[in-house]
Formats: C-alpha cells, structure tokens, sequence
C-alpha cells in the first residue's frame, strides 16, 4: 500500500456507545516486493488527529494568512498547535514557490502569454500582484448505509488583486493600475497560470497532507451534522476548543508558525525562480518570491449514479472494516478501516494514542462569484480567544449542505469554502532592472 496516499473516504455507524465505523483508501505500490510502502501509522495518526481538530475548535479558526503587511496575523494560536494548522500553513508557502515556477514564461507557455499580454508601464508588463487561496470544490458525497462515502474531494485555486503596502527594496511595481488593468490582472492569472498550479495541488505528492486533512474536514462536518440531530460520542469534543489531545507530533513537535512567517518573508527578499523579460528593448531580471477551511461544501449524488459509478464500493468499505485490507475492483486501490462492533463499544474516540507513533517527515482556486470568506483580518496570533475574522465571517455550522440519502443537492454558491490562503495570500515578487548590455 502507498500510504502517502492514504485518505479517509468512510465514516458511519455513529451513535451513543457506538464510537465510529470508517474506512480509508490508498493505491497500491507498483512494486510492493522492491519497494514497500511505510509510513502507515504516520498518515493515519495525521487523518485522524486532523478529523479530531476538525471537531474540537470552532470553523472560524480554520484559517491561515502569509501577508507582508500582517505579521501578527498568521493563524489562530489553538489551530497553530495542531499537525492540521502545520498542514495548512505549509501548503500555502508551497504554493507560493509552484506559483513562482508556474510564471516563467521560459518554462510554460501560459506564462508567456500573461507577460505578453499584461498592462505595461514604460514598455513593461506589469507582475500580478495578487493573492492565491486553496478552495474546496464541491466534494462529492453519497450518504447511505448509516454513513458518508466521501468519493471524490477536488481542491481549486483562486486568485484575485491585492493591494499591499510591503515593497521589496529593489523592486519596481506598477503603483498606479486601474481598477479595470487589475481585473485584467486577475483574469489573466486564472487563465494562463492556476491551472497549472491547481493540478498540482490536487495531484503533486507535496500536497498529500494537505489533500488528506481535507478528507478529515469533509468527514468532521459529517459528524457535526449528525451529533446535532442526535447524541453521538463526539459531543464532548465538538467545540469545546480544547486540541491539547492532538498536539504536533514528532518531529513536527517544535514547529511554529513563526518559523514558515521567515521563510516566507525570505523568500520575498531573494526571490525563487528567476528568468529575464525583454520588452520594449530592455530585459528585466525577474523573480517571483492563506488556508481557510471554515467551510466545506459538498453535492450529494443520488443512488443510481452512486451504484453505476462506484460499483461495489459499499461492499469493499464493508469488507475493509473486517479484514486487513480490501481491494477494490481489482484496481490498484486498496480500503482498510475499523469500527465497532453493532453492538457497540465503551471506547473514547479521543485522546493521545499509546505508544505513540514516531513519524517519518512528509515532504512538505476562487468560483466563479466572490467566495465567502476569501479576505480574514483575524485576531493577533497571541489571541487564543480569537474571534471570527471580520473579513471571513465563517458559516457557524461549518457550511455543509444539508443531505438525505434519495435526493442530491447542488453546491450552494454561499456555501463555497476558502482553503487556502485565505487573507491575504501574496504572491511576492522583486524586480530588478537592467539594460539590454547585461548592466545590473
């Protein structure tokens, strides 16, 4: 099994006494002989410490913001103790450095095209100075058999203008765009430049941890709904705001945020991917130097669209809970999970696992109308009492469309969940300039 892709896709059998059945997903190695996989109790402790989070603080803490102009803004404190606000935190800066990659027009050609077609100032294009955040798209979901499959959960991209006061010593900026240039800006970027960088977030082994926490939100918001209709053994943990249960863990146990807010600031000052621009008879030497999960749609898919495209699925996730592991259609996609008994069982679903496992590190888009919460202006990161960013105004209920098992239901525009980057999340550039002869 190749557990980096290891995502929970199963949760059901809720109720008091009963615990929690679930089932989780991952392919197969290639070549398991030569090349086993490992890392199996690593992923599972980040999916079920991430699902735990998901439930202990409140959604308007799922939040995380690299800005120039807010260093005491980067997350909220609590989140900013969990392997689940590590998660996030690092996949934005990650994206910032894809991004960075996915703009040179040496190496891709829709980077090309937003350099030739930007708005110019003294025969130069103008950078994009915009923000990027992660968002969910619409996870499809199929609620059935006393629980959720959780069959696809896709990541998007966005991006939009953002105006900064932070300047990179150095750097020549277009200080006087129009409102219109700047919607060119953006439009552009979303065309030309995101979806490579989308692909990537929904695909690329960097984003793994970041694509299975994700899976964990979908399946917590499951949760939360059904403890609301009924008394479930996560209600003793749904906000109570307390995650000292699901600390970071080795090696991540020193991490903070403060350490990612440097290396992002670094990473402003010296740039990461560097190329040239010749326009107008002069060359410039470029380089190109927030994750908000306080909701999470979803779009139920009805019964015949379930059983034509996932045949056998419901019986695998059975299976899953009672054997090792369980193949699937023959493909190279295994299940395993557990639960209790139907009887039920006295276990707390809570708390720090005994022994503890030692981890070995993982390698660390907006719709079409204005997303939710796409601007945060949160609380300083000493607060731990924070409170709803003014700008994110999160869905106290965590977003997630009401579901029955006969009818689907379409995405709810308002409902639409910023991921990613959510305040704020610039994307940094310095430019420095030179002539044509090769003087700096």
């Amino acid at each position: 099994m190749d557990f980096t892709t290891l995502e929970l896709r199963y949760v059901g059998g809720l109720g008091k006494g009963k615990g929690m059945a679930y089932s989780m997903k991952a392919d197969q190695m290639p070549d398991p002989d030569a090349n086993p996989g490992f890392g199996g109790a690593v992923r599972m402790q980040l999916s079920s410490d991430a699902l735990f989070t998901w439930l202990a603080l409140t959604p308007d803490k799922f939040w995380v913001n690299l800005n120039p102009d807010q260093p005491n803004k980067v997350m909220d404190a609590r989140f900013g103790r969990t392997d689940a606000g590590r998660v996030l935190l690092e996949a934005d800066l990650e994206m910032k450095r894809d991004f960075s990659e996915a703009v040179n027009p040496d190496k891709h050609a829709g980077a090309k095209v937003y350099w030739d077609t930007a708005p110019r100032r003294d025969g130069m294009p103008c950078f994009p100075g915009v923000r990027m955040w992660i968002e969910p798209k619409p996870a499809q979901v199929r609620e059935q058999d006393g629980g959720i499959y959780i069959l696809d959960a896709p990541l998007k991209v966005s991006t939009q203008w953002l105006d900064v006061d932070y300047t990179v010593p150095g750097s020549t900026e277009c200080k006087d765009l129009s409102d219109a240039e700047k919607k060119a800006i953006e439009r552009s970027v979303a065309a030309n430049v995101m979806p490579l960088v989308e692909e990537r977030v929904n695909t690329d082994p960097d984003y793994a941890d970041l694509r299975a926490v994700y899976t964990a939100r979908v399946a917590a918001e499951y949760i939360r709904q059904q403890d609301a209709k009924k008394a479930t053994d996560f209600r003793a943990i749904i906000d109570s705001d307390d995650v000292s249960a699901w600390p970071l863990r080795d090696p991540h146990q020193d991490w903070t945020r403060e350490q990612v807010w440097n290396r992002y600031m670094d990473s402003i000052k010296k740039g990461i991917e560097w190329f040239e621009l010749k326009y107008g008879g002069k060359v410039y030497n470029q380089g190109v130097g927030g994750v908000d999960f306080s909701k999470q749609p979803k779009r139920n898919i009805p019964e015949a669209q379930f059983v034509a495209q996932n045949r056998d699925l419901d019986t695998t996730t059975a299976n899953s809970r009672k054997s090792d592991d369980t193949s699937y259609r023959d493909l190279d996609t295994l299940y395993l999970g557990a639960g209790p008994a139907d009887g039920g069982s006295d276990e707390d679903p809570g708390g720090d696992p005994s022994p503890r496992p030692t981890p070995t590190p993982s390698d660390t888009g907006r719709p079409s109308d204005p997303p939710s919460s796409p601007a945060p202006d949160p609380t300083g990161p000493g607060d731990d009492g924070a409170t709803p960013p003014p700008g994110n105004r999160p869905d106290p209920d965590g977003g997630l469309a009401d579901t029955g098992s006969d009818t689907p239901v379409g995405l709810l525009i308002g409902l639409a969940a910023v991921l990613a980057a959510a305040g704020g999340a610039l994307t940094w550039w310095m430019r420095r300039r030179r002539t044509a002869s090769g003087d700096r």
